[in-house]
């Protein structure tokens, strides 16, 4: 029985297409919808809401929802420690802005967000060190 190599084919071969599950663009939207929906709520205030105040919340949840996409997208190729603190400051920055948002000052809100993120950033690397 004779073997034969097997013949490469020629052109060009095209890449398998990429598809996305439901839940890589579901949870980053879902979230910044309720993002969006919670800045708009602390700055409105219970009053009327106006034009820059609907602004306000689709950017910030819009913002929000590429950040997370993103970092979902990129998260496997990052170590545990990198990818940890890249959580860290997604949660640390977003809660620090609401808080600022409220009316507190500019350094009450940082450390706010710190504390937020230093929490994040500990339960992450806690997960991805005993998942690993």
């Amino acid at each position: 029985m004779a073997a034969h190599a097997s013949v490469q084919a020629r052109g060009r071969r095209r890449a398998p297409a990429r598809h996305h599950s439901a839940l890589s663009w579901a949870v980053p939207v879902t979230l910044g919808v309720i993002f969006g929906c919670y800045a708009t709520a602390i700055v409105r205030s219970g009053g009327v809401l106006t034009g820059p105040l609907l602004a306000l919340g689709l950017v910030s949840g819009a913002v929000l929802a590429v950040l997370c996409f993103g970092l979902g997208r990129i998260q496997d190729r990052l170590p545990r420690e990198l990818r940890a603190a890249a959580y860290g400051v997604l949660a640390g920055g977003s809660i620090g802005f609401l808080y600022s948002l409220s009316g507190a000052s500019i350094l009450r809100a940082s450390v706010i967000g710190l504390i937020i993120g230093l929490g994040a950033l500990l339960a992450a690397f806690y997960h991805f060190y005993t998942r690993e």
